[in-house]
């Protein structure tokens, strides 16, 4: 259960993860439905798509249960409800004002009690074995599943086991306590010991307390949360359940994310076959206004361009780049300081600087295989997608050491070059200072293009996609049952 599902709707990573880990638990013997909201336009998108399901009054208005397939053959079910989801401009969780839809409370409260419907087998005649949501805005689904346990013995054994995966948990879901009466929630699950949030409410909440597993998207940050200085508020809670609490990497869709047969690309390429990679970097060049050098790196980012995402921390590292005369790609939109600040070194520093504001789904595969190197200077990363995009395409990530940036780039020291390991650069503290010595570390390396490519093939035939995370889901599910 999902807020945004590729290719259907996307704003991030979110959408990624959902729209391929049904297709790869699918070789398993795994049967899924994807629940997803009925934004404008998403039905379009499906094949066969039909209603299955009347919900005649839902938070609101009349409300119904569509199915349909993607051209990839994910089944969905959709959340059709056009008083909460037919929205003209925006997008799923913000308004064309550029705040948060008002109602947001009521949109992603009906996507959860139709979930907890579906899992209880009220809707839609299909009841899974597991639940499996993702993030703040499935999560209250475990609320209305723990209010069905108290209906006595049998309806507990009704209820399936359910697992929640924190895609970041810094977005938790948090409104007034005062909407609580819409929610048709028993009063005892706003309590301190259910949804209650330091005087507020958090959708994650619901699922932290109440999932009987919780998952995030790398090792590492499953550990970090744990702590005081990672767990916004979280970390007593789990801390508490954290013997439910499991992390596995993310993977990429490797059919989409393939050098080999990328339509976007100018040339295809691969880690046997890798000079073409160099004519896709001119073409990325000459799109950008940039020089057209091979002499020098060619460094991307593609991301929300935030504090979080530490690219506050590149533009203080800039001089770095710019002493080595190397050049910079940036495609992405976010905080208007920083969107503003890489405009201004586009201008100043033209050839040598080039920013696209917004998000271009070619376009991002484009920089994949035109750029050298991609800057992924993460303050907090739960896993993050683009460094495993740069591994598939020999586009050697700098990362800090945090989340699951550290959990998948193997740091170009000393001995992992001399032991054919390395796949790319780590830095640690998070600070611009060691960033710089990062970038600075990644300008060296390549001007020994031997060396360089050897760290390239290596990357590229990293394990990326999602057989192994998978398997991992697969074997989190099967617990679960083993376990009722």
């Amino acid at each position: 259960m999902t807020s945004e599902c590729y290719p259907l709707v996307k704003t991030g990573g979110l959408a990624d993860v959902v729209g391929a880990l049904p297709l790869a638990l699918a070789p398993l013997g795994v049967e899924t439905r994807v629940l997803l909201p009925a934004y404008p336009g998403v039905r379009e998108q499906l094949t066969a798509a039909r209603k299955i399901a009347a919900i005649p009054d839902l938070f609101g208005g009349p409300g119904a249960l569509v199915a349909g397939t993607t051209a990839e053959g994910l089944q969905v079910w959709l959340v059709e409800a056009p008083h909460l989801f037919a929205r003209k401009g925006g997008g799923p969780y913000i308004g064309p004002d550029g705040n948060d839809w008002p109602d947001n409370h009521l949109r992603f409260a009906a996507l959860s009690w139709v979930g907890a419907q579906i899992a209880l087998g009220k809707v839609g005649g299909w009841k899974p074995d597991v639940v499996h949501l993702h993030d703040w805005q499935a999560a209250l689904t475990a609320a209305y599943l723990h209010a069905a346990k108290g209906a006595g013995a049998a309806a507990a054994k009704a209820v399936p086991p359910s697992m929640l995966t924190i895609h970041n948990l810094a977005f938790q879901g948090v409104f007034p306590h005062d909407v609580t009466p819409a929610l048709k929630l028993p009063a005892t699950a706003v309590t301190h010991d259910g949804i209650e949030y330091w005087g507020n409410i958090s959708y994650l909440k619901a699922g932290v307390q109440w999932c009987d597993r919780l998952g995030t998207v790398s090792p590492t940050y499953a550990r970090e949360i744990l702590t005081h200085e990672q767990g916004m508020g979280f970390d007593g809670l789990l801390k508490a359940r954290a013997d439910r609490l499991v992390g596995i990497v993310n993977g990429i869709d490797d059919r989409i994310w393939d050098p080999a047969t990328d339509q976007h690309v100018a040339a295809p390429y691969s880690a046997r076959r890798i000079a073409p990679k160099e004519f896709n970097k001119a073409a990325l060049q000459v799109e950008l206004g940039l020089h057209v050098r091979t002499d020098v790196p060619l460094f991307c980012v593609v991301s929300r361009l935030t504090t979080q995402k530490g690219f506050d921390l590149l533009l203080e590292a800039m001089p770095v780049l710019h002493a080595r005369g190397a050049q910079l790609a940036v495609l992405g939109t976010g905080d208007r300081e920083i969107q503003d600040a890489f405009q201004r070194l586009a201008e100043t520093h033209k050839g040598q600087v080039a920013t696209v504001i917004g998000f271009d789904e070619p376009m991002s595969h484009r920089f994949q295989a035109g750029a050298d190197a991609i800057v992924v200077p993460s303050r907090f990363e739960p896993c993050g997608l683009t460094q495993l995009y740069g591994l598939r395409y020999g586009t050697l990530p700098v990362v800090a050491r945090v989340g699951g940036l550290a959990d998948t780039v193997i740091d170009a020291n000393e001995a992992a070059l001399r032991d054919g390991v390395a796949t790319g650069f780590q830095f640690s503290p998070v600070d611009a200072m060691q960033l710089g010595v990062a970038l600075d570390r990644a300008c060296a390396l390549f001007a020994d293009t031997l060396a360089w490519q050897r760290v390239q093939k290596r990357a590229m035939t990293r394990e990326v996609g999602w057989g192994v995370a998978a398997g991992a889901y697969l074997d989190q599910y099967q617990r679960l049952l083993a376990g009722r």
